[in-house]
């Protein structure tokens, strides 16, 4: 597979130049600083904190239109007080070949507004409220039709309570109970899936734990599935639950990310390449990251180990995760190269009594296995390459190329959700293809973000032995706004 080739050297005036006339609305995009006690927005919302800011204090020329609602009084001496916000997507997309079969073409838009309530009685006291809607205008001809991944109306998306204890020193503990997301590390086994119009929620009770420079989660949860026309509501038989530690260690300036965790699944039902039965699962894993001293690398690697039971037969499945990258710093774009490998086990024997497959959870897998999602972390070897860099201000260009093998000639191949893409029993091939990716973000400003990109997927030999073996385009343009 032929792979482009990218100049790193300092960037000419006329690629800046290029770049933002493509940009259409640039020219309207407001000033990007921002006045040092307006937090910066986050995907998870409830993570902003808007306790010290004072709309009133913001310099004249300085403030915004939406200033007025990120801290509101509710009584004469400000301890209660409220803060309100909300976002804004909307993505259009375009598939050629959807699931490597000819007829499968279609062109449509997802739409997803979310609105919220984050009110504060005091300082330890809290309660959080978003709302969400999730639409699609029109038909998705794609099988599949309009998706739970797709569709959700008038939903609650996040409902919680927490109370806050101080325990003295830097340590404090807050217990949450109620409708929450979950977002852990990389997001490689625990996310929220920012990606998916319809986004992921868990009924939950959880204890945080901060303390040094730590946060340490446990939790006891529910999943709540989407149920597009009604009210979501958790299912019995899908219970997730754990203990998640993430911290710096190392040297105070330049520290090591490590997280640390204890994971377990209870399923009423599930299965894996011939094995089926009630599932009750235990991941173990750890994750180290950072910069290496004195040197333009960085690192990440994750690794986690799983065991239990699928019916009578036992668990014994694995996935390591690891990416080095190099960030050229002399030159004005900074492109930073890198290269992952990426594994997870798949069955060696169908129906017999060990389960290898591993379960990949509740990830973000759109992040790491191919932006197309066809590829999960399951049964699967994956060894990526590619580059990033800033072509002009708030610009980022991404590309990226992966090469896919099957673990496991005698294990499925799934997709992002962890469904059977094709059954191992189709065919002996391990190569399942290569995907390439190439994303365009552009910041307008602190609120607006265009993103566009496109992806090609090469059918391997598993593929073209299975069934339809037909190449893949995907091309997407999204615009979101979050205030």
């Amino acid at each position: 597979m032929p792979f482009s080739h990218f100049n790193t050297a300092p960037r000419p005036r006329a690629l800046c130049g290029t770049c933002m006339g493509l940009v259409l609305l640039a020219g309207t995009a407001q000033s990007m600083a921002q006045d040092a006690t307006r937090p910066s927005y986050k995907f998870l919302r409830y993570a902003e904190d808007w306790s010290n800011f004072d709309p009133e204090a913001v310099p004249e020329g300085e403030g915004e239109f939406w200033d007025q609602i990120k801290h509101v009084k509710l009584n004469d001496d400000g301890s209660f007080w409220a803060s309100f916000g909300g976002s804004a997507r909307l993505r259009a997309e375009s598939w050629d070949n959807f699931g490597f079969a000819e007829p499968n073409d279609d062109t449509f838009l997802l739409g997803r507004v979310l609105a919220h309530a984050d009110i504060h009685a005091g300082e330890n006291v809290r309660v959080f409220v978003e709302g969400k809607t999730a639409f699609m205008p029109g038909d998705r001809d794609l099988p599949g039709g309009r998706r739970t991944l797709d569709v959700d109306t008038a939903a609650v998306q996040q409902a919680f309570v927490d109370v806050r204890i101080p325990g003295g020193d830097d340590l404090t503990f807050t217990a949450r109970v109620g409708r929450q997301e979950f977002l852990f590390g990389k997001q490689r086994l625990v996310s929220p899936l920012p990606w998916a119009n319809t986004l992921r929620s868990w009924d939950a009770a959880r204890v945080i734990a901060k303390f040094d420079r730590w946060q340490l989660d446990g939790f006891y949860s529910r999943f709540v599935p989407v149920q597009q026309y009604q009210f979501n509501d958790w299912q019995p038989g899908q219970d997730f639950y754990g203990v998640y530690a993430a911290g710096k260690v190392g040297d105070e300036e330049k520290p090591f990310d490590l997280d640390l965790y204890v994971l377990g699944l209870s399923k009423e039902m599930a299965a894996f390449n011939g094995t089926a039965g009630e599932e009750d699962r235990i991941t173990v894993g750890a994750r180290f990251a950072g910069k290496i001293p004195d040197s333009a690398f960085d690192f990440d690697v994750e690794a986690a180990y799983q065991f239990g039971d699928v019916g009578s037969a036992d668990i014994a499945a694995y996935m390591f995760a690891s990416q080095l990258g190099y960030t050229f710093t002399l030159a004005d774009v900074k492109p930073r190269v890198f290269v992952g490998f990426d594994y997870a086990s798949g069955d060696d024997s169908p129906g017999d009594s060990e389960v290898e497959t591993f379960n990949q959870l509740y990830p973000l897998g759109h992040a790491y296995n191919g932006y197309m999602d066809f590829i999960g972390r399951q049964n699967i070897v994956d060894l990526s390459a590619g580059v990033s860099f800033k072509p002009c201000d708030n610009t980022t260009v991404k590309l990226a190329g992966h090469w896919f093998w099957r673990a496991s000639s005698d294990d499925a191949l799934y997709n992002a959700g962890g469904g059977v893409l094709r059954a191992g029993s189709l065919g002996s091939e391990e190569e399942v293809g290569q995907e390439i990716d190439a994303v365009v973000t552009h910041k307008l400003n602190r609120h607006t973000t265009i993103e566009g990109g496109y992806s090609h997927f090469f059918a391997g030999d598993f593929l073209e032995e299975s069934g339809t073996a037909e190449d893949v385009d995907w091309l997407y343009f999204q615009i979101s706004y979050i205030f």
